[in-house]
């Protein structure tokens, strides 16, 4: 399963036009929108509703052994961007007021954001298939293969300038005993790759640059299983140990955020 960065944009532009209606009632109102007005509150119930979703939606799909309705991959998706506009939601209905338990909250949000990030790219280190199973060695192994075989296929009737350009550019991981600084350093391989390629095509006739696209899609196949393959174990173990910190500090921002509620409606309905 290829990743794919979709979940993120839609979350960036949810943000910025989030960011400009809260922008637009600032200036309307001629003052930071409060807490406990309407728009606040309803900015602080629509970032509850998100982040419950992002608590129990996606875990549930997991855990389910009956449900179907729709992939893990669009299910993760979805809770990625639940993960972040519902936190962000929850920022801009503080008030910008950051004492007490409301404090409390936001650092947690925090917190969790961060962890997200970290726990998306782990995540989508490991290989996995449309629907969100793990990929195992020997299968990934195999795949590692039929992708040189391709790759191989492709170059035979090709010049052999062609076959000079696969030696040169091929990206494949030097395997060794640092797999946490292998799995991390693959992004900065793949961004110097795709520099040293657009590159080489520049200097390439308009002829050979359609030729050269295909090789450059075959090399980054092979190069993308070989990285999964290398640090397919150390993703597995960072995975294992990151559910076992993330997880706990969502349930504790939740179950902070729902105090917050009470306290918020007691206060501000009840003692009234």
């Amino acid at each position: 399963m290829r990743s794919s960065n979709r979940e993120l944009w839609i979350s960036f532009i949810a943000v910025i036009l989030i960011s400009l209606l809260y922008l637009f009632m600032t200036v309307r109102l001629r003052e930071i929108p409060g807490a406990s007005d309407f728009f606040g509150h309803s900015l602080g119930i629509l970032g509850f509703v998100l982040m419950l979703a992002t608590e129990t939606l996606y875990t549930w799909r997991k855990r389910s052994r009956s449900a179907r309705w729709g992939r893990m991959s669009e299910w993760l998706q979805f809770h990625i961007f639940t993960g972040l506009v519902g936190p962000f939601l929850v920022l801009i209905h503080s008030s910008w007021k950051f004492n007490g338990l409301a404090g409390i909250v936001l650092l947690l949000t925090v917190v969790i954001v961060v962890s997200g990030f970290v726990g998306r790219y782990i995540y989508t280190a490991v290989p996995r298939s449309a629907d969100g199973v793990e990929i195992e060695a020997a299968e990934l192994e195999q795949q590692v293969h039929q992708a040189d075989t391709d790759l191989q296929s492709w170059l035979k009737d090709r010049p052999v300038a062609f076959q000079s350009l696969s030696r040169r550019l091929a990206v494949a991981p030097q395997v060794g005993n640092n797999s946490v600084r292998l799995l991390f350093a693959q992004p900065f391989f793949e961004a110097g790759a795709k520099l040293r390629w657009r590159l080489e095509r520049s200097r390439l006739d308009p002829a050979a640059r359609a030729q050269a696209v295909q090789l450059e899609k075959l090399l980054q196949r092979q190069s993308t299983m070989q990285w999964q393959l290398a640090s397919l174990a150390m993703a597995r173990r960072l995975l294992g140990l990151w559910h076992t910190i993330h997880i706990p500090i969502g349930f504790t921002l939740f179950g902070t955020a729902v105090i917050h509620i009470l306290g918020a409606i007691y206060y501000a309905t009840l003692l009234r």
